[in-house]
């Protein structure tokens, strides 16, 4: 189901990036409607797959995960199925994708210190070639998606 967002949907999607515990009346009052017609919004958003979910902002550094890495990973076919098969078994896992370029798949992880990334970087090996990035700081971990986004290049 595809659903055009409006301009007033888009101020509701902004809203809800921002803090999805705002209540239907306070989206409401900053977008012109009654509580209602933003709970009718929020779920033709939600039916049309475009508002996913909800979700906490965890400090992974406050939560005992201050070591945080981006794993790349070449692999074979076989070894792409198998670790497809396999990454949901790694807690320490938080993101994982698959790419283009010579590396098949990047993975975030985050960890308790750098024995157990060590560690995990072992356990990994047998799905391919592993290549690891420390990060050392964070700029920008999560951007409100806002209409902008949609240009369209000419």
């Amino acid at each position: 189901m595809t659903l055009q967002i409006d301009a007033v949907g888009w101020k509701i999607l902004e809203l809800l990036q921002e803090n999805a515990r705002l209540s239907y009346r306070e989206i409401g009052e900053a977008v012109g409607l009654t509580a209602p017609a933003v709970a009718e919004r929020v779920r033709r958003m939600e039916d049309a797959g475009i508002v996913k979910g909800y979700h906490a902002e965890v400090d992974l550094n406050k939560a005992g995960l201050p070591i945080q890495a981006f794993v790349l990973i070449t692999n074979s076919a076989t070894q792409a199925l198998r670790f497809r098969a396999s990454v949901h078994d790694f807690p320490e896992v938080t993101e994982c994708y698959c790419i283009t370029g010579s590396e098949s798949y990047i993975v975030k992880v985050a960890v308790t210190s750098v024995p157990r990334l060590e560690q995990l970087l072992m356990e990994l090996k047998p799905f391919g070639e592993v290549r690891t990035c420390l990060v050392l700081s964070s700029q920008l971990t999560r951007r409100t998606i806002h209409p902008e986004t949609l240009r369209v290049v000419e």
